[in-house]
């Protein structure tokens, strides 16, 4: 799509936006904090968590996101920021190895229908490993197509309160974790112009997933040696 130059009233209505997300901030920062906890104390899901962070968009990188959306054609303020953008708190939740996905997503519907916090859409698996794709669907998460080459599962989990305020939530392997933090730092929020860095963020996914491959059969193998 042809990317259209922002007018003063664009850019009014980014700056609106942008202020009305910071004036909420704390209801973000809040709900990822409780998040994190009800993650984190569940007595099925803990075991499989590597390590756990959160984090609130920063107000300038959802300004450039804004931007972005803007010269696409779409309409972002202050009125539907809340709508439109999901991904104002994030979460994201490491664990070894893909089989250990078949429990977690069992154990985060559990806490999630404890907790009587929704999902705003199904979850989704991003994935660009036709194997894994398949593997994904047997545990009854959809998967879709990524050209970025990373692999990922999204949950988009709303509050309960008042205010619509949600969270991302990524649950991705050690190995994918390595390849989304060099690709964020080289990509976002605007990818690389180099062909070069870009040829080797996609041999990186590549060697990623391999070692994602060989953790995945050191762990199956452990598990049959052990019966």
């Amino acid at each position: 799509m042809a990317k259209s130059r922002l007018t003063k009233h664009d850019h009014r209505r980014i700056d609106e936006a942008v202020q009305h997300f910071v004036s909420n901030r704390g209801l973000f920062e809040s709900f990822a904090q409780a998040m994190v906890a009800y993650l984190q104390n569940d007595a099925a899901l803990s075991p499989f968590i590597h390590f756990l962070k959160y984090r609130i968009k920063d107000p300038d990188h959802l300004r450039d996101k804004l931007a972005r959306k803007a010269a696409e054609g779409r309409t972002i303020g202050a009125s539907n920021l809340f709508d439109e953008v999901t991904d104002l708190a994030g979460i994201r939740l490491i664990h070894l190895h893909t089989e250990q996905v078949r429990d977690i997503h069992k154990a985060i519907l559990g806490i999630l229908e404890e907790q009587q916090l929704h999902l705003l859409e199904e979850p989704t698996a991003n994935c660009w490993d036709v194997e894994y794709e398949r593997l994904f669907r047997e545990f009854g998460i959809a998967t879709r197509s990524r050209d970025s080459m990373y692999t990922t599962v999204h949950y988009v989990v709303q509050a309960n309160q008042k205010t619509k305020v949600t969270c991302e939530l990524q649950v991705r392997t050690l190995m994918d974790e390595v390849w989304g933090e060099v690709s964020h730092r080289v990509n976002y929020p605007d990818e690389s112009a180099s062909v070069a860095c870009q040829e080797l963020l996609k041999v990186l996914a590549r060697l990623t997933s391999g070692c994602t491959r060989l953790v995945d059969s050191i762990f199956r193998s452990h598990g049959e040696s052990a019966r």
